[in-house]
């Protein structure tokens, strides 16, 4: 009986999984991109016809080219699965973040002079 639990306990858990995969907006068919959630016929035509352009390189290039994709929608996508060239919203932001950044140090010596 245990052994059974096991096996349904590790067969519900890949079902899990796969239901929050990662759908990449690079490769994603049409059904894949409609999956995510908030994403629906109109936006994902939106999403299509701009790929069928130019692969998009990050989160800031969706951002430039899909009308009605800024911060808080592309967040609210890649918490529901979509990622750009397999990075999440949250990293590609936290990226952008620790570039700008500037060390502590060089702000003291800019105070100095």
């Amino acid at each position: 009986m245990q052994m059974i639990r096991k096996i349904l306990s590790v067969v519900l858990s890949l079902a899990a999984a796969t239901c929050l995969a990662a759908a990449d907006i690079n490769k994603a068919s049409q059904a894949e991109l409609e999956a995510v959630k908030g994403i629906g016929p109109a936006m994902s035509g939106k999403i299509l016809d701009e790929r069928k352009k130019a692969p998009f390189k990050d989160w800031a290039d969706v951002m430039e080219r899909v009308k009605g994709v800024k911060q808080a929608t592309a967040a609210k996508y890649s918490t529901g699965g979509l990622t750009v060239n397999g990075s999440t919203f949250e990293r590609a932001v936290g990226a952008q973040v620790a570039a700008a950044t500037v060390p502590a140090a060089e702000l003291k010596s800019e105070k100095k002079k």
